[in-house]
C-alpha cells in the first residue's frame, strides 16, 4: 500500500484537496464550493463543513489507510479570535478586510520596522490588536491554524508564513519585542512552527470522523500564495515563477530575505531559502481593455514571435504602478498604435514581457539571486506566442510547472512532515 499525504487549501470561494504520493504524483483531487454550506463564506463553520465534505469525497477515491500526513494552507492575513476550546468568538476578519481604528494603525506605523509586513490596515497584527479586546478571548489564529486545529486539537500554533503579516520576525524566528510594546497580549499569539514540520497527530475525534489511522501527523502549513509557488516544483535559489493572470506577479527563491516596502516586497521563509516577489499592475486586465479573450487567442495565432515590433509599451489599465517601478502616477504607454490588431497585441505582449524581465532584474538589484529558470502559471501561460516572446526577453530556461494548485504545494509540505516523522 503506497503511502499518501493530503494537502488542503481553503480559498475565498471553495475548499480543495489533493492526495499525493511520495514521488509528488497526485492520486486524487476533490473540491467543493463554500456556498454549498452557507451564504457567508467568512463563517468558520462553513469552512469546516466544506473541508469535511471535500475530504469525504477525496477519501472515496483512495485507500484512507495509506494516509500518513495532512497539511493546510489558508488565505494570508485572515484571522479569527477563539476561546480556550478553539471556538470562534467573532466573525473572522478576512485577508482584504481593513481595520479602521486610527489608533491601532498609528501605533503599528510608529513601532514596526519599515520592512515589516505588519504595516497597513489589512495586516494581521492590526486585526489581532482589535480582537484582543473581546471578552473571553484565549487566542488569535490564522485561517489555516484553525482548520489544522480541527485535526490536531491544537489551537495554539501557526506557521512562519501565515504569521509574517502578524509581525513575526522570520529572520530571528520569534515574535519581536516591539509587538508587546504596542500593547499586544503576547499570550494570545500562537507558537510558530516551520512550514513542513510536525505539529501534532490526529485526535481520536478526527480519526473517527474520517476513518483515518491515529498515527497520521498534522503538519504546519503555509499561505495560499506560498503553496501555489511550491506546487510548481521550484525548489532552488534562482528558480522563478511568473503568474500571468489579471495582474503580473513574479516570485523567486532567494538565499537571503528581500525586504523593499517601496515596491511592496517582503519575504516568506521556506526552510533555508526565502520566497520574494512583487506584483505589477500590468497583465491580463490591461489587455482586456483592448481585446476580448477570444480575440486575443485569434490574434496570437497570427503573431510572429521571432521578430520585434520595435515599440516600447508599458501596458496598464490605469495610471499607477508599484513594481518593478514605484510610481503612483505612471501612465500607460501604448502609442504609437500599429494599423494591424495583431501587431498591436504583439507590442503589448512584448511590453508585459519587458516588465517581467525588469521585475526579476529589480529583485536581483535588491539582493535576490540572478534568475536561472522560470515556471509559468495563470491563463497567459498557455499563449504560445507570448511564451516565445518572454523566452527571448528573459533569456533563461523555461521549465514546466508541475501544478498551480495550492493544495498540491501544501501536500509537498505534508510530505516533508511525514518524512520527518519517519512515516515514509
Amino acid at each position: 500500500m503506497a503511502p499518501l499525504v493530503i494537502g488542503i487549501d481553503i480559498g475565498t470561494s471553495g475548499s480543495r484537496a489533493v492526495a499525493m504520493h511520495a514521488d509528488f504524483s497526485i492520486a486524487a483531487r476533490a473540491a467543493v464550493p463554500l456556498e454549498r454550506f452557507g451564504a457567508n463564506g467568512r463563517d468558520p463553520f462553513v469552512w469546516r463543513a466544506a473541508v469535511e465534505a471535500m475530504l469525504k469525497a477525496l477519501f472515496s477515491h483512495i485507500d484512507r489507510r495509506a494516509v500518513r500526513a495532512i497539511a493546510v494552507d489558508g488565505t494570508s492575513g485572515t484571522l479569527l479570535p477563539t476561546d480556550g476550546a478553539g471556538r470562534p468568538l467573532a466573525e473572522p476578519l478576512m485577508y482584504n478586510d481593513k481595520v479602521s481604528d486610527d489608533a491601532i494603525l498609528a501605533a503599528i506605523a510608529g513601532a514596526a520596522p519599515e520592512a515589516s509586513a505588519a504595516h497597513g490596515a489589512t495586516s494581521g497584527l492590526a486585526k489581532a490588536l482589535r480582537f484582543q479586546r473581546l471578552p473571553g478571548i484565549h487566542a488569535v489564529l490564522h485561517q489555516a491554524d484553525w482548520i489544522a486545529g480541527q485535526f490536531s486539537g491544537r489551537f495554539d500554533v501557526s506557521d512562519e508564513n501565515n504569521s509574517l503579516k502578524t509581525g513575526y520576525d522570520a529572520e530571528k524566528r520569534r515574535w519581536p519585542d516591539w509587538i508587546a510594546e504596542l500593547g499586544m497580549r503576547m499570550d494570545l499569539l500562537p507558537a510558530v512552527a516551520r512550514p513542513g514540520s510536525v505539529i501534532g497527530r490526529l485526535t481520536a475525534a478526527a480519526a473517527g470522523l474520517f476513518g483515518l489511522p491515529r498515527d497520521v501527523v498534522v503538519v504546519a502549513g503555509t499561505t495560499d500564495g506560498c503553496a501555489s509557488f511550491l506546487a510548481t516544483g521550484a525548489t532552488a535559489a534562482g528558480d522563478g515563477v511568473t503568474a500571468l493572470g489579471s495582474s503580473l506577479t513574479i516570485k523567486i527563491l532567494s538565499d537571503r530575505p528581500i525586504f523593499a516596502p517601496r515596491y511592496g516586497i517582503y519575504s516568506h521563509r521556506l526552510g533555508d531559502v526565502w520566497l520574494a516577489g512583487g506584483a505589477s499592475n500590468t497583465g491580463g486586465r490591461a489587455l482586456a481593455q483592448h481585446f476580448s479573450l477570444a480575440r486575443i487567442i485569434e490574434l496570437s495565432a497570427a503573431i510572429d514571435a521571432a521578430t520585434e515590433t520595435g515599440l516600447d509599451y508599458y501596458p496598464l489599465g490605469s495610471a499607477g504602478e508599484r513594481f518593478p517601478i514605484a510610481d503612483p502616477t505612471l501612465k500607460p504607454r501604448l502609442l504609437p498604435r500599429p494599423e494591424s490588431d495583431a501587431d498591436y497585441l504583439k507590442a503589448m505582449l512584448e511590453g508585459i514581457a519587458a516588465i517581467e524581465a525588469l521585475g526579476y532584474q529589480r529583485l536581483a538589484e535588491l539582493g535576490a539571486p540572478r534568475l536561472t529558470s522560470v515556471r509559468s502559471v495563470g491563463g497567459g501561460a498557455a499563449n504560445a506566442a507570448w511564451t516565445e516572446i518572454r523566452r527571448r526577453k528573459l533569456g533563461v530556461a523555461f521549465l514546466p510547472a508541475l501544478s498551480d494548485e495550492a493544495a498540491a504545494g501544501t501536500a509537498r509540505l505534508a510530505l516533508m512532515g511525514a518524512t520527518e516523522a519517519g512515516l515514509l
